[in-house]
């Protein structure tokens, strides 16, 4: 009995750690937006990425991405713009200082390499779910995980009606994870 109970004891923390976790790091990383902006792609990154991300392969069912980053850092390359786009009518980035996406499911898809994201990204305090495909590639001492996928900027209240920039925009992600 006392044999029994100690293997129970053993056994205990590998089912916690069948998920690996991992820390988002700017370090390594791109969270980067494409839009028409008068007939012409333009676009920008944001920094300050957070959260935690577990990822196990093998073991899709622990696998949980909660990534935020800081809408404060949105980069076009025009400080005029950025300024812009710091303002209520896009990001309202004293309101709502953060973009955030928290998976709810991850699939295989046929191809080994390639699973597919389930989740919802907030932006000025406005839900909606996406679905992407995603890759992951070790690196360092973590994953790369990248993907893309389109949204619609008017459906988080984004630019309010403007008719010089386009409604649809591609964000597209590679995220460096840090192992802990």
């Amino acid at each position: 009995m006392k044999k029994i109970f100690l293997s129970f004891l053993y056994l205990i923390p590998a089912v916690f750690v069948s998920a690996q976790s991992y820390v988002p790091a700017d370090a390594g990383s791109k969270v980067k937006f494409i839009i028409k902006n008068f007939g012409i792609n333009t676009g920008g990154t944001f920094e300050g990425l957070s959260g935690s991300i577990s990822f196990d392969p093998a073991n899709l069912s622990t696998a949980n991405f909660e990534v935020s980053v800081e809408s404060k850092t949105v980069d076009t390359d025009s400080e005029g713009r950025d300024n812009h786009l710091r303002k209520p009518e896009y990001f309202d980035v004293e309101k709502f200082p953060k973009l955030t996406f928290i998976s709810t499911k991850i699939t295989k898809t046929n191809k080994p390499e390639y699973f597919y994201m389930f989740g919802n990204i907030t932006i000025k305090g406005v839900s909606k779910e996406v679905k992407f495909p995603f890759t992951y590639t070790a690196k360092d001492d973590g994953y790369l995980f990248e993907g893309e996928f389109n949204i619609n900027r008017r459906d988080f209240g984004v630019g309010g009606r403007s008719f010089s920039m386009a409604d649809e925009l591609t964000v597209v992600l590679s995220v460096f994870g840090k192992k802990l």
